[in-house]
């Protein structure tokens, strides 16, 4: 064979490992984020997906808490002797520290893993050092594939980190004229069923979900996150509710046997900076925040609200309650004017017409990024 003959052999041998750690990492952002998983905050999301020498799936694993096997330790426990020489592709570097479980540099090391590659690099600097580790035991280290996809996933880490307070989700459903309810105070349902299975899967991936004592009062929610056949997941939020108003202790956030033991609390507040202080002294990472406009306005002027997420359903009431309170904008000029970072349409389910689901980012959080 010749010599330009083995170059391309060669190659092509390296490009399809590349494809196969791209998709396997693809697959590990997956598992990342997958819902139900309670956060505290200095807990990551982390997927890990171990490849055969020939690109195969060994095993994969997620880490699904505190307290609980990081990912790659995770994933190891499911491959055992099939780990030997297999390729972790990992959505961050591996910690080098012994926190609530031990150093996953030392399991990857002691399972005979001869490839690590990690999309993003860990900037704690307790987890740091895992890639010198790891290089220094002979292993073979790539990193930053797909580093801005992983960077993503750890939006709501970062800023919970920098601004010593939980990442809000503001979520509300509108008619076509913004209409949260009809004028006598019906609103089941201003969206879908599709939009209702899409809200449960967005509740999934917080771990707080956050409602007003009118709420509570009035529509007596129970807050839990379901599946597609409205069974509970074995995982809930916390339930919270804040507001300085009593509430009868039959409210369905408060009876822990309707949602599988799911824990609430009552921030006797009406201050969002005081909930979230509150809320991030528990360990709360991530705010779903479901309450009615007063609370979405309050949210809104405090600049408290870091993602929007709107389902737009296709009809008119032509009076009822707007989605939102009185922001004090008297002017087209001062409007409130988020970035839209994703239009999706939700299929009608059932005969419904569709929704459409718009996901935004208020400016100054925009800009900051």
């Amino acid at each position: 064979m010749s010599t330009p003959d083995r170059r391309r052999r060669t190659t092509m041998h390296h490009h399809d490992r590349a494809a196969a750690e791209e998709s396997a990492m693809r697959r590990a952002l997956v598992l990342a984020a997958t819902p139900g998983v309670p956060m505290v905050a200095d807990t990551r999301r982390v997927g890990c997906v171990l490849l055969a020498p020939d690109g195969g799936v060994v095993a994969e694993g997620h880490h699904r808490g505190p307290g609980t096997p990081h990912a790659e330790a995770a994933a190891l426990d499911v491959a055992g002797e099939r780990a030997r020489g297999t390729t972790a592709v990992v959505t961050l570097e591996p910690c080098h520290h012994t926190g609530r479980t031990g150093p996953c540099t030392e399991a990857l090391i002691a399972a005979g893993v001869s490839r690590v590659v990690y999309a993003e690099s860990d900037a704690n600097p307790v987890a740091a050092g895992g890639r010198a580790r790891l290089e220094a035991a002979g292993i073979d280290v790539d990193a930053g594939l797909l580093a801005d996809e992983a960077a993503a996933l750890a939006d709501v880490y970062r800023l919970a980190a920098r601004e010593q307070r939980p990442f809000v989700t503001w979520k509300f459903a509108t008619t076509l004229d913004g209409r949260s309810a009809a004028a006598d105070g019906t609103s089941r349902w201003v969206s879908g069923r599709a939009a209702r299975l899409d809200t449960h899967r967005l509740r999934a991936r917080c771990d707080t979900m956050l409602v007003g004592t009118n709420t509570v009062a009035v529509d007596d929610p129970q807050l839990t996150v379901r599946d597609a056949e409205d069974r509970p997941l074995a995982t809930q939020p916390l339930r919270a509710v804040m507001g300085e108003r009593d509430l009868s202790s039959d409210r369905r956030i408060f009876d822990a046997s309707l949602a599988g033991g799911a824990p609430s609390v009552h921030l006797r507040t009406r201050d969002p900076a005081a909930a979230l202080a509150e809320l991030f002294a528990l360990d709360r990472q991530h705010v779903f925040l479901e309450g009615g406009p007063t609370l979405a306005a309050a949210f809104l002027t405090a600049g408290l609200v870091d993602e929007v997420v709107v389902y737009v359903a296709p009809f008119l009431l032509g009076a009822g309650r707007s989605a939102v309170a009185d922001l004090g904008i008297t002017t087209i000029a001062d409007a409130f004017r988020p970035v839209v970072t994703d239009v999706t349409v939700l299929p009608g389910l059932d005969g419904e017409e569709p929704d459409v689901r718009l996901v935004l980012t208020p400016p100054s959080t925009h800009e900051e990024s």
